[in-house]
């Protein structure tokens, strides 16, 4: 049985380390069955700063989920059956133009697809049609509490910009690199538009902190990013997040009342009484509401 929780809770996505923050109290692993597989890991539910929350190690605790292997449709269900109405996503991103140091935060709010699962990033097909509006993929008033907190806390941070999503698990190879950079791109990733598609299609706010590590390998007057720069800086940015966190998290509101939260008011092509069963019964944490 799912956990009953006093309020909405908010959801995390990121590394391992962001579970041990500190205050992060009460917590429970919680294992959650859905209808598209398994998610990456258990769920860690418990309270930070007053709230209740949701954390899921992306990668499965111990790093064994390639980012192309992330099943972002399982992951995200989940969170829904569990009752979150946000999601804080934190993912280590490289650097594509000179201004966006390692250790810095960039509040993206747009991406870029380079992708090729699209099929693995909707919950739609199988008898039901729906098309999400996805212009504005972040969900802005999360993205202005998160970029507020960072400010308040005095770090580099960076108000907007564009992720690419690009496939992985190679880096990006030095042509790649910099045409992206000349492109005026502005960091690029391996996992977030995944998580900002079926969070959209769910219903939830979603924000990315999107933590450079590196400067990809456009920047030839630097080192070129391994796994070894990459981990120094994620230890120092997992402090930085943790930090965010407890911050921003008290201001979100009790209630899910943004535009996020109607995302398939208008959406959904297919009327209820088309609807397979069997699609029906797998969506019915997001379609609840539609049902009718």
């Amino acid at each position: 049985m799912l956990p009953r929780m006093a309020t909405h809770p908010i959801g995390i996505i990121g590394g391992s380390g962001l579970y041990e923050i500190e205050g992060f109290s009460k917590q429970k692993w919680v294992r959650v069955k859905t209808p598209f597989g398994a998610p990456s890991d258990a769920f860690l539910t418990g309270q930070l700063s007053g709230r209740d929350v949701v954390f899921l190690p992306r990668h499965g605790r111990g790093h064994r989920i390639l980012p192309s292997e992330l099943n972002h449709r399982a992951n995200i269900w989940a969170m829904k059956s569990l009752g979150v109405e946000w999601i804080i996503s934190v993912s280590a991103v490289g650097s594509l133009q000179k201004k966006y140091r390692p250790c810095d935060i960039v509040v993206i709010d747009q991406f870029l697809d380079r992708t090729k699962n699209s099929i693995g990033h909707t919950f739609f097909g199988d008898g039901i049609v729906a098309h999400v509006a996805f212009a504005d993929p972040v969900c802005s008033e999360l993205r202005r509490l998160l970029l507020r907190a960072a400010k308040d806390l005095r770090v580099r941070v960076h108000n907007g910009g564009t992720y690419v999503n690009m496939e992985g698990p190679a880096f990006s190879t030095r042509a790649e690199s910099i045409a992206n950079h000349r492109a005026g791109l502005d960091v690029i990733g391996m996992t977030n538009l995944g998580e900002a598609k079926c969070a959209r299609e769910a219903e939830i706010s979603y924000a990315t902190l999107a933590m450079v590590t590196d400067y990809d390998c456009w920047k030839v007057d630097e080192a070129h990013v391994t796994v070894e720069l990459v981990l120094e800086n994620l230890r120092h940015n997992a402090r930085i997040a943790q930090e965010i966190l407890r911050m921003a998290i008290p201001q979100i509101p009790l209630r899910p009342e943004w535009p996020s939260h109607d995302a398939l008011r208008n959406a959904i092509m297919t009327h209820p009484s088309l609807w397979p069963k069997a699609t029906r019964r797998a969506l019915r944490p997001i379609l609840n509401k539609y049902a009718s």
